[in-house]
């Protein structure tokens, strides 16, 4: 599509936007996509225009500039008649920024905010710098010798974040949401039998998904802020004599409402009804930040997402079978072609791992990212991620307010999700942090959609930080009207902090 000049009047009327001799777009989203607007000198300059791509709407200041309408309406000039390149002055910037005002909400660049932005939701997390320099790279030929070589450790290497020694793990080029739909269609067929856990909106999609690829779902629904209903599990797991019953899924971590639920006791409970139902195990944000035993457990297909715990960008859905997985994956009818295992261990068995070409990027960040956890030890990254969830909960409990979460065993260590009074709306406070002290918190979702917000925890994130964003958030709160007591959850937390935190060991 062509590139249109905006610029923007003081106050030309909305009714105008086509005035200047542009054609009329034939796009039904042409006015929340571009905005054509006049640009009037002013004493200091001769003009001034951004230009917008009409593919992305973002704003390029700075590059192709168009000198277009000196004369005020109705005379009546193209925006393309005259062009030059030019460089706006600094003195216009914040003028410019008032211009953009007109964009359409959401098709725009925000103005750059000073320092760095704080970045606390459960997901996307922080990219340490190691990660961005072992993915600031050129692309490779993945069929050659390095790629394999570097994939080979990879699939060694991932197995020790799941604990498994029998696990075969596959790394997909998709999400958390792609690796679902992996683990469901290579081990079920359509129209088995599924007990699914309802505790949050992830799980909640996830078991739309499930519906959606025809499984037969027996859904067990709690309170949102409370975990799995295992003695309802436990009911119909006896009662199931005929053993219909071919999955049981769950959400490990549930980061809509900060509940991570208790995999160990869902394996007792397969064990002792001695059912052979798969146990499948969405571990999105828990694997690398809370304990998971994937041998221990019992837990025959477990799956995360890159840009969580590992702290990577999104883009890679790792999964990981057991052998009684992919025992299944051989008689199960749903259909699959990307997410087909099979294309995958052909590949293994030939030494080049790959059916599909993988991000090099990603594959050279992600041998960073396991370097830096091992490095740390993954017992230790575990105990942090404690460390910083018992510290939040410290701060939320010192400014008054209550934990989604319901019960202490169900506390989640990667995110916390925090009711705020019945006079706030909860989604004031994430803008508020965004637009003001460009701090990132999660929303509350679905249910409890203006109720709670939520602080994330997870990933390649120290201390010093997480006081950071609570100091932030105390800010947030008394802004939209929650008088807190500044420094009260910073000083809860830090106490508990100054005494948990352990020495740096390669710098004693």
């Amino acid at each position: 599509m062509r590139e249109w000049l905006a610029g923007c009047p003081l106050s030309p009327p909305a009714d105008e936007s086509s005035s200047c001799g542009c054609p009329p777009s034939d796009d039904p989203n042409h006015s929340s996509i571009l905005t054509q607007r006049r640009i009037y000198p002013s004493k200091d300059f001769s003009a001034a225009g951004i230009l917008l791509s009409a593919t992305s709407g973002r704003a390029r200041i700075g590059t192709q500039l168009t000198l277009p309408c000196f004369a005020p309406p109705p005379i009546l000039c193209p925006p393309f008649i005259y062009k030059a390149r030019l460089f706006l002055w600094p003195h216009l910037l914040l003028q410019i920024r008032r211009w953009t005002k007109v964009l359409p909400k959401g098709k725009m660049d925000f103005f750059y905010a000073p320092g760095r932005n704080h970045l606390f939701v459960p997901g996307p997390v922080n990219i340490p710098e190691p990660v961005i320099r072992a993915m600031n790279r050129n692309n490779e030929d993945y069929r050659s010798p390095a790629v394999p070589a570097l994939t080979k450790t990879l699939l060694e290497d991932v197995k020790k974040i799941f604990k498994t020694t029998s696990g075969t793990p596959f790394l997909i080029p998709t999400t958390g949401t792609g690796a679902w739909e992996s683990a469901l269609t290579n081990t079920l067929s359509p129209g088995d039998k599924i007990v699914s856990f309802l505790i949050g909106q992830f799980s909640l999609l996830w078991i739309d998904q499930q519906q959606r690829l025809n499984f037969n779902v027996d859904v067990i629904e709690s309170e949102w802020g409370r975990g799995a209903d295992l003695d309802a599990l436990a009911s119909k797991l006896a009662a199931d004599w005929s053993h219909s019953i071919k999955a049981v899924c769950i959400v490990h971590n549930e980061t809509a409402t900060g509940v991570t639920n208790n995999l160990a006791t869902v394996r007792k409970l397969l064990d002792e009804h001695n059912h052979p139902a798969l146990l499948l195990v969405d571990g999105v944000s828990s694997i690398c930040a809370i304990d998971f035993r994937m041998d221990e457990w019992g837990v025959d297909v477990a799956l995360t997402g890159s840009q969580k715990a590992l702290s990577m960008p999104t883009g890679m859905g790792i999964v990981c079978a057991s052998p009684k997985a992919l025992e299944a994956a051989k008689s199960a009818k749903s259909v699959r072609v990307f997410f087909d295992w099979n294309d995958y261990l052909k590949f293994y068995k030939m030494g080049t791992y790959w059916p599909y070409t993988p991000s090099i990027q990603l594959l050279y960040g992600f041998r960073a990212a396991l370097d830096l956890l091992f490095e740390e030890g993954l017992d230790n990254v575990i105990a942090r991620h404690s460390r910083l969830g018992k510290a939040t909960r410290l701060a939320v409990e010192a400014w008054g307010l209550k934990n989604c979460t319901q019960k202490e065993e169900w506390f989640s260590d990667t995110v916390t999700a925090v009711i705020v009074p019945p006079h706030i709306n909860s989604s004031d406070v994430v803008k508020r942090a965004w637009t003001r002290y460009n701090l990132s918190l999660g929303l509350g979702l679905n249910k409890v959609a203006g109720k709670v917000f939520r602080i994330g925890h997870l990933g390649n994130l120290n201390d010093l930080q997480l006081l950071g964003c609570l100091s932030g958030v105390e800010m947030v709160l008394r802004d939209v009207g929650y008088q807190v007591k500044l420094g009260s959850g910073v000083a809860a937390a830090a106490a508990y902090l100054q005494n948990t935190i352990p020495m740096i060991s390669s710098r004693i």
